[in-house]
Order: structure tokens, then sequence, then C-alpha cells
């Protein structure tokens, strides 16, 4: 998985508009980056409404929200629209980019085994270091978690 100090791959995925876009493109700002398994089940729901909530707050601070998961984007639009989320969805739909991050890996659930989005999230500054990678996340709370590791209280 990457840590403190990697850099961003440049591998570009569609978002949410079918438009081509690579983490590179928002190198300037600074971004919360969140891995989730899928689009309108209920964690993933309540960590993007969590973080859209707060939408203004990451704006003033000078963060950008990018959510990525191996949903099309189709689905990002269905998502987007029920929600009024107010932030960019990239579409990882081989999961090239989950697996430059190190997020995509075997789960197990019910005893059945599948590969699949580990939940996580990367701070990423104006340079596109990341300086926090985030594993336990707490879908509810995710901004005040992160408020938290930020010292931004």
């Amino acid at each position: 998985m990457l840590q403190k100090g990697d850099t961003l791959p440049a591998i570009k995925l569609q978002n949410q508009d079918g438009n081509e876009v690579s983490l590179l493109d928002f190198v300037g700002e600074k971004m919360v980056i969140y891995f989730y398994p899928k689009d309108l089940t209920s964690g993933c729901t309540a960590q993007a409404c969590n973080l859209n909530e707060n939408l203004a707050f990451w704006n003033n601070k000078g963060y950008k929200i990018i959510g990525i998961s191996p949903d099309d984007a189709k689905s990002h639009q269905k998502f987007i629209q029920k929600h009024q989320l107010g932030f960019t969805l990239l579409c990882d739909t081989t999961h090239a980019l989950a697996e430059a991050f190190g997020v995509w890996a075997e789960k197990k659930m019910m005893g059945r085994t599948y590969f699949g989005v580990l939940r996580t999230t990367f701070v990423v500054d104006e340079k596109g270091k990341i300086i926090h990678a985030i594993e336990k996340i707490d879908t509810k709370n995710h901004t005040e978690q992160l408020k938290t590791l930020l010292n931004l209280l």
C-alpha cells in the first residue's frame, strides 16, 4: 500500500461524466482521496454523505475530495444524483488505480473469498505526495476523523 511520502501514480480514469482524468491533474491542490467498494451501499453512502455534508469546510481548507470505486460512470451519476454529491468520483472499473495504491486485495465475507477494494483514505499535499494513509475508516464520522488527524479542529 502506498504510504506517507509516496507520489501519486499517473493512471487515467473516467470521472462520473465520462471525461478522462488523472489524479496528477489535481496537483497544486490538497486532496482527500478515498477508495470505497461500491456506490449506493450503506457504508459507502454514509462515508460519501459525511464528506459531502462537510464539503464547504473542506473547500475552505483548500482540499479537493475525490472518491474512487470500481463502479462505472452511470452508477456514479446515480450515486451523485441521489445524494447530491458535490465532488468528483472516478471509475476504476479495471481496478488499475486501486492496485497501484495497494488497496485491491483479497477479502472475506460470510465464508466467501473474493477480490475487492479495501476502504482506504489518502491525504495528499499540493505536490502530489501522500501525507497520510488511513485504513480504519469511520464511515459515519469520516470528516471528524480526518480533522483530528490533520489537526483541523
